[in-house]
């Protein structure tokens, strides 16, 4: 009977420290997950930029939606289960969204475009990177607008949808970034056709 006994006590002991080690090994293992983490280390790098410019220049309504966008795509980095962005279209046409490169592929771009077709997803297991936005001619009324990337974060699950007014592109959720050609190192051609006369390949569909 004192044998069981210590022998409980010994097991008790021993849980304890496991959940102890755990409770104090979880923030560590956290630091190493995203300490290489590219979208995780940029994010930070732009929240504690923006927050210190909110310090020094005071606060207004653009630095504090900057705040809360990276504030955003910090945690889904932190807490989506997903280790890839998810881009859906719900739009009546077909998106160019951007991905990984092919093994094959000779481009010097850090990814490349796909086509992802109306009411489709891309796959679990591919890493949507972001969306291209063509860009639109002058008018009378209007200047050039120019093409763009629009970035997100691995872990977003993004949506685009039409405009039901104005017909126009709008996603369910902010972007990480959006950039035009020569301010990133992604292929942003100067509008949809353009783009397809490159030459894509259809994204991995979620079926």
């Amino acid at each position: 009977m004192k044998f069981i006994k210590n022998t409980l006590v010994k097991i008790t002991l021993i849980c304890l420290l496991l959940l102890v080690n755990l409770m104090i090994a979880q923030p560590s293992w956290a630091g190493k997950k995203y300490a290489n983490d590219p979208d995780y280390i940029e994010v930070t790098k732009s929240l504690e930029s923006t927050l210190q410019d909110k310090q020094t220049q005071g606060s207004t309504p653009e630095i504090e939606q900057k705040i809360s966008n990276l504030q955003f795509q910090k945690y889904i980095l932190e807490n989506s289960e997903d280790s890839v962005g998810i881009c859906r279209n719900e739009t009546d046409k077909p998106l160019l969204v951007y991905g990984e490169k092919s093994k094959k592929s000779t481009s010097t771009y850090d990814n490349e475009l796909y086509l992802l077709p109306s009411n489709v997803e891309t796959d679990d297991a591919w890493d949507c990177q972001g969306v291209y936005i063509p860009g639109q001619a002058a008018t009378e009324e209007k200047a050039a607008i120019p093409a763009k990337a629009f970035k997100i974060v691995h872990g977003t699950r993004l949506v685009a949808t039409n405009n039901p007014q104005t017909g126009e592109i709008e996603f369910n959720l902010p972007p990480a970034k959006v950039s035009q050609s020569g301010e990133v190192n992604w292929l942003i051609p100067e509008n949809f056709q353009t783009a397809i006369d490159t030459g894509i390949t259809t994204a991995q569909i979620d079926d």
